[in-house]
Order: C-alpha cells, then structure tokens, then sequence
C-alpha cells in the first residue's frame, strides 16, 4: 500500500462530500480520489482506479451499501471498505460483519474519529465506532455472563481472532490448530459467553478491546 492512503467516497449527500473533502484535504498521508452517488457509479470508478479505501454509505438512493460492498470485494479485493452511516440498527451491524466490511463508523463521529478509522483500516486491521459496538451489545449485555475469565487461554485467542476479522481457516494457521477444532473452540466460547453467533461474538471481542494488540 502506497504512503500516501487513497481514499473514495460514495455517498448522495453533498453536505458529507464537502466535509470529508475539507478533513482530508489537511492530511498529508490521505487523498481523496473520488467521489460516487451510486453503486453503479462507484463501482464503475472502484475497478477503474482502486482506491486504498472506500467510505459507503449504507442508505443510497433507491441502493443499499452493502450490495455495492459485496460485489466490489470480489471484483477489486485490495481495496478495504467502511460503512460510513448516520445510523445503524443491530441487523445492519451483523450483516456489514458478514459481509466482511474492515469498519463501521457513524457520521456522527468526530474527524479525528473518522481519521483514525481510515489509518486503522489501511494497515490491515478492523475499526468499528464504539457507539456502534455499544449499541450491539447492551440488548444483552446486562443478561449474559460475559467475564473473560470463564475461557480458556485458547478459547480467548479464538475470540481475540474473531475480533480480528479471521475466518475459521485463518484462524487455525495463526493457532497451529485444525479448522474443526477452531470451530469447537468457537461453540465453547458462544456457550460460555451466552452468545448467539460468532457476529455477537466478534462484536463482544471488539467491544472489549481484544482486536488491538497482535
């Protein structure tokens, strides 16, 4: 990845063109490249000129972000995608995470926020805003058991995995473990964690702070 990180932007409303351009435009590490109002558009523009990273809009006109998202990680997959949304309901998490976004913050977030999100992503590693994690968790939080002490030192690099963004696969090349007894450990974890997926699962790593560090 170049030093100086790419940035496009798909969004339909100008008001969040001007201002991402105007935060950028003072970085000396960022460029914004380009800017789309629609899936069509912008993925026309992605595969033309990939970028380091592309900042999407969940709410399009008459589109959702997420299927522009899943159709250009198969088409240009170097490049790394944000959810860049006014609002999120627990649903669009899951499925931004399924979908493998590498970010999710809301508009709402400060500029350095932002920033730090985009420099985040660009080196290979996972950002989700904590207003997006807390507002996932505390439906359940105050009914599950969720101390970290209750897993095993294996089961807590499973999870610390998971928050990384691992599949199963990557995850038992980084353990030296097989692909079955990573998803043991993941059944373990769910169980004791009294979580239902290892979306929740990965969000509750984030939520504690398990996708820093190496």
């Amino acid at each position: 990845m170049s030093s100086t990180i790419t940035v496009y932007l798909v969004d339909d409303h100008p008001l969040v063109k001007s201002g991402l351009e105007a935060v950028i435009r003072l970085e000396e590490d960022m460029e914004m490249i380009g800017h789309s109002i629609s899936s069509k558009e912008a993925l026309h523009q992605i595969r033309h000129q990939p970028p380091d990273i592309a900042l999407v809009d969940l709410r399009l006109q008459g589109e959702h972000g997420l299927d522009l998202v899943k159709s250009a990680k198969k088409q240009v997959p170097g490049t790394r995608y944000i959810i860049l949304t006014s609002y999120a309901t627990e649903e669009e998490i899951r499925k931004a995470m399924e979908e493998g976004v590498d970010g999710y913050i809301l508009k709402e977030a400060l500029p350095e926020e932002l920033l730090t999100a985009i420099r985040t992503v660009s080196r290979g590693r996972k950002f989700f805003d904590p207003a997006v994690v807390q507002f996932a968790m505390e439906h359940h939080q105050n009914h599950q058991k969720n101390e970290l002490n209750v897993l095993t030192r294996r089961e807590l690099e499973v999870l610390k995995a998971l928050a990384q963004g691992f599949n199963n696969r990557s995850i038992g090349e980084k353990l030296v473990i097989s692909e079955h007894t990573v998803k043991k450990h993941i059944g373990q974890i769910l169980e004791k964690l009294h979580l239902r997926d290892r979306t929740q699962a990965a969000l509750y790593a984030v939520a504690k702070g398990l996708n820093q560090g190496n």
